[in-house]
């Protein structure tokens, strides 16, 4: 009878051993779901700021190669103002006059209204604005639409604003037609 109480003492020490170990199902099988959910619109949000945005902008501001460009229609009736160059020649240039819309991210509380010239130095820069006037101030309104009233407030807007405005231009006609973009009006109210 003896030998059976050492066996018992001997069993009894393993028991505590297997109580310590640890619970499945703890806090640590959730850490890997809870990182996942943390992480993953941040990896979004960096793969969009830094991946997809600058090739976005480096595809709008490329010109397109001439055998893609559309074929050139008779000049269209009516279209923006004609104007003259410096040199005093043909008229180079259509203005956008009064050009209002609602800012982004104010709810319809906050609009831009502008009016501005739009100058090239080609000779089929007249009747490529005029053959797609509806195009070009979708365009217009697409590109200013999308600002928002910080966009608006950094310093050096206008000349950002100016250069999406050219590459849009640009990219709509399917070449390089506008040199420039100036404005003649611009209020936030």
């Amino acid at each position: 009878m003896s030998s059976a109480k050492p066996e018992a003492k001997e069993a009894a020490p393993e028991r505590p051993a297997a109580e310590a170990a640890p619970a499945p199902g703890g806090l640590s099988a959730w850490l890997p779901a809870a990182a996942a959910v943390l992480l993953a619109p941040l990896a979004t949000l960096g793969v969009a700021q830094f991946v997809l945005l600058p090739r976005l902008q480096q595809k709008l501001a490329a010109p397109v190669p001439a055998e893609t460009a559309p074929a050139e229609a008779p000049p269209a009736a009516k279209g923006g103002k004609e104007g003259k160059d410096e040199k005093g020649g043909a008229g180079n240039s259509y203005d956008f006059a009064n050009v209002v819309v609602n800012l982004a991210g104010t709810m319809g509380t906050r609009y831009l209204k502008t009016s501005f010239t739009v100058t090239g130095a080609d000779a089929t820069f007249k009747p490529a604005f005029e053959t797609n006037k509806a195009r070009l101030t979708d365009v217009t309104l697409n590109v200013l639409s999308a600002l928002t009233l910080a966009d608006l407030e950094e310093p050096g807007s206008k000349n950002l604003l100016r250069d999406k405005l050219v590459a849009a231009y640009n990219q709509t006609l399917g070449r390089h037609v506008v040199d420039q973009v100036y404005f003649s009006d611009f209020l936030v109210q």
